[in-house]
Parts: structure tokens; sequence; C-alpha cells
């Protein structure tokens, strides 16, 4: 019998191989600091060490609470060769909203950025606590390649925050496919992450630097005029947004704009939302045939298909065809494939699927389907296998690339005085995408206090979920079984609008 010799596919034992090409080599840079990958990993034994020290064991959850910087990068890493997860807690969230998610994946240990233990228990770490003396020797890597690695929260459709579990297999496949599609990942390659660590495409992105023994800069918000200078030193090789980076790019003066003639990009990685044509239009005149990618996906999908750039101006709002390894299917309310042209249910599989939402069988039944998953997404088929997103059928909303889930916000609203009713729906928005707007039934005989709504919702609601827009109506519209036509209330609003703006 042949010897098994195969090593298990895990983080840990990537991102040290990288380094091990070149330990002096500079994996981040980050506000002025460089780091070595040697010294990156000095990082990690400290952190694993005092993690360990702390109880910190296999199947152990890690909440961490940070904006982007590199010692959150290297706390997932740390965690991982533990065989821990990683939760990563956006840092916009609200005091009340980040305690869902601490109650819901009840973590072994807190840790937060020195900004933000005023969102978190007390007793939280900061990452100055878990760097301490180096230890004698690293700790071996324990994790299992099928075991998840971090868990991303996204808000479901009950209004309380969903865990989804992503593996070390799953995304450092991820990364090989990426390196493939993208051609922007490896020991020449140089990232720029300015998307949230938190979110499921930032981390990935970054660390698919890190695993490939490139080199990342990262930063802890979006500045234009920042971005296009970082560009237009020529050292970028890679670089991932959503439309509105693109907007805000657009707002830039013409001279500042004219400087990315001096880029040298490999990928202009688009996601999020859909990027609008006439957008799509400005971005290639900007930066030039040949670099702008259109992808598709989710946290719990991976990335599912890609739009290569020599198709960006023939596929009008087209997301293109399958990724690396990925396979598509449309099904119809009878979980019948439909045939080319008709919209279905975008159900996908692929070595990147997550393992199931976190504590929540009822949720993962809804979207594991077999081996074959799916978020509710509506798409059709053209003729030459390209797909497009057609709608959403959870009537989520995505306003600057982030995904808002508006049961969360209208189980707040519906809670205040007068109101009976409440619906929360996306309006297009120029510069976000989609913008949130509420409307509201008041009970009969009383009134709604508009500004007592807002300010609850500036209280309770991370800025990006909070509505801008809000309306008192006598009634919603209603199907025959007397269920919201959130659909309608769409296209009347943003038929209403657009006749004003004409």
């Amino acid at each position: 019998m042949s010897q098994h010799l195969s090593q298990p596919l895990t983080l840990g034992r990537g991102i040290r191989a990288a380094a091990s090409r070149a330990p002096g080599k500079i994996a981040m840079h980050f506000e002025g600091r460089s780091i070595s990958y040697a010294q990156m990993l000095r990082h990690i034994d400290a952190m694993a060490a005092a993690l360990e020290a702390r109880g910190v064991g296999p199947g152990d959850r890690v909440a961490l609470v940070s904006p982007n910087c590199p010692e959150a990068l290297e706390l997932v890493v740390a965690a991982a060769e533990l065989g821990a997860m990683t939760v990563l807690i956006n840092p916009r969230l609200t005091a009340p909203e980040t305690g869902l998610i601490i109650e819901d994946c009840t973590p072994r240990l807190v840790v937060a950025h020195d900004s933000l233990r005023a969102l978190v228990a007390e007793t939280a770490c900061g990452f100055a606590d878990l760097n301490g003396p180096q230890p004698k020797s690293r700790h071996a890597d324990v994790a299992d390649e099928f075991s998840p690695f971090v868990i991303h929260y996204t808000s479901g459709t009950t209004g309380r925050p969903k865990g989804v579990p992503v593996t070390h297999r799953s995304r450092i496949l991820s990364f090989f496919g990426m390196a493939s599609e993208f051609g922007c990942y490896g020991p020449d390659d140089h990232f720029l992450a300015l998307a949230p660590l938190c979110h499921g495409a930032g981390l990935t992105f970054a660390l698919g630097s890190l695993y490939t023994a490139g080199t990342v800069t990262i930063m802890d918000r979006f500045d234009p005029a920042m971005v296009v200078s970082a560009l237009a030193s020529g050292e970028i090789s890679g670089l991932f947004v959503v439309p509105t980076h693109f907007h805000r790019m657009f707002e830039l003066p013409e001279a500042v704009r004219a400087t990315l003639s001096q880029h040298r990009l490999k990928a202009l990685i688009c996601n999020a939302a859909p990027l609008r044509q006439p957008d799509k239009v400005r971005v290639v005149k900007m930066f030039g045939e040949g670099v702008l990618f259109e992808c598709y996906g989710a946290t719990e999908s991976g990335i599912v298909t890609n739009l290569r750039p020599q198709y960006q101006l023939q596929k009008q709002d087209c997301v293109g065809t399958p990724f690396a390894a990925t396979e598509v299917e449309l099904r119809d309310e009878n979980g019948t494939p439909v045939a080319d042209g008709e919209v279905g249910e975008l159900f996908s599989r692929s070595p990147y699927l997550f393992s199931g939402y976190w504590e929540r069988p009822e949720d993962t039944a809804d979207a594991v389907h077999g081996d074959w998953v799916t978020v509710g997404d509506l798409a059709r088929r053209d003729e030459d296998g390209c797909y497009y997103i057609v709608d959403r059928k959870k009537d989520m909303i995505i306003s600057g690339g982030i995904n808002v889930y508006p049961r969360e916000i209208e189980v707040i609203i519906g809670a205040l005085p007068g109101v009976a009713e409440v619906a929360v729906v996306g309006l297009p928005d120029p510069n976000w995408g989609e913008r949130v707007h509420a409307e509201m039934v008041p009970l009969p005989g009383e009134s709604i206090d508009l500004a007592e709504v807002e300010r609850v919702c500036r209280a309770q609601l991370a800025g990006y979920k909070q509505p801008r827009t809000f309306r008192i109506v006598d009634a919603f519209p209603r199907n025959a079984n007397g269920k919201i036509l959130k659909r309608e209330i769409r296209d009347v609003r943003a038929a209403e609008e657009k006749q004003a703006a004409a």
C-alpha cells in the first residue's frame, strides 16, 4: 500500500510555506509600517501562544472587533493554527448589534481594537495583550482542512444575525481559483486591500495575497485620492472594489484621475453590487481595457461567476460565466432547471461552499439542497452561457456594496409607538447602488413621530443600515394571500423619483 504523503490544506501551513520563500520580503504595508514575512510569523506565534494560554483550542471561537489592520489578519492565522475560528464582527455595528453576535457564537475570547473597547465587554483583550514574549517554539498547526477557520455574520430575514462558517479548504481553493482567474496573485504581485476585512470578500482577497507569497497594502478606510495615488505609483497589480468606490473616484478632479494612466493593474475586481453599464463604460475609459473583472458570489458560496475584461462592454448588466471549478443551475419553484432566457433561482456547487449556518439547521436546510447552495438570488442565462442577476428573492438591499437586510430594520421601527406596519426596501441610488427606504402605516387614530424614528434608527443601527428616506402611507399593496408586495413599493417609488428628477 502506498503511503499517503499529501499535507492538509490549512491557512497556517500555506502562509508559512509562502514565508519560507523569502522571509525578508515585505508581507504587509499599513500606515507607514512595513512588516516582513518573518516579522509576521513572529507576531502570529506570539498571538497563538497568548490565545492558547487563555484556553483557546480546537473548535473554539475568538470574536474580533477591529478595523482593517495587519493585526486582524495575524489573529485570524494564529487562531486558525490552534484549530479555532475567528468570528469577524463589523466594527461599524452598534453595541446592541455586536452583543447579538457575541451571544450567538459564544466565544472563548473577545478581542477588540483599542478604539472599539466600548462596543464589547470590559473583559475583552486588546491586540497588545496578545503580543507578549516570543515563544521558544511555535505551536504545531492542529487544524483540519475541512474545519472552519472563520465565521462571518450576515443578518437574516428573522432580524437576527446568522453565522457563516468557512473552512480552510474552501477558501484556500478559492485562492488558487483567484490566481488562475485574475492573474494578480503570486510572488511578484502587490494587492491593495481596502474592503472591510470583516466581510467575506475583503478577507479572502487580502489573505489570498499572503497565501500566494505576494505583498498586500492594507487601508482602513476608502479615500479615493489615496487609492488613485497608490495605483498611479505603478506598484499595485490587484485591487478589489465595490461600485460605490468608482463613484467616489469619478468625483475627483480630472488632473487627479488622469494619473491613473500610469497604473500597472493586472486585475480591477468589482463585486458586491451590480455595476451599471454607463458606469462600466466610464471605468473602462478611466482604467483602460483589459483589467476590469466583475464577479458575482456570496460568503456562503464563494465566487460563483466572473465576467472577464474582454466582455465588459459586449455583455450588458452581465456577471459572466461560472468561476473555476464551479457549476451553476437555475431552477424554478419545483426545483426543475429552467431554459435559457428564463428566470430561475440560482444554485451553485463548488469546492468553495460554506459549512452551513452556525447553529441554524432550519436556515441551512433552506440554503443547502444536496451539494448545491442558494442564497435566493434570481437570474437568467443567455445562449452563450452568461448569467444575469435579475432580482433578490429575499428582498436583500445592497447599499455601497454592503448587504442590508430589511427585516432587521423593520423589527426596530415596528416596535415604535404609533407604527402598525413597516416595509423597508431598496431604491435606486446613483452613488450607493441602492439606498434604504422605509415606509410605515400608522395605527388607527395615532400618528408616527418621524424624528423619533430617525433617532432610534441612529441609536440602534449601523450607519449603512439606516434608512435615508421615510414615508408614511395609509396602506401597503398586497397579494391575494395578504403579503406585502415590496417590489410594487420599490417600482412605484423609483418611478416617482425618476419623474421628479426629470
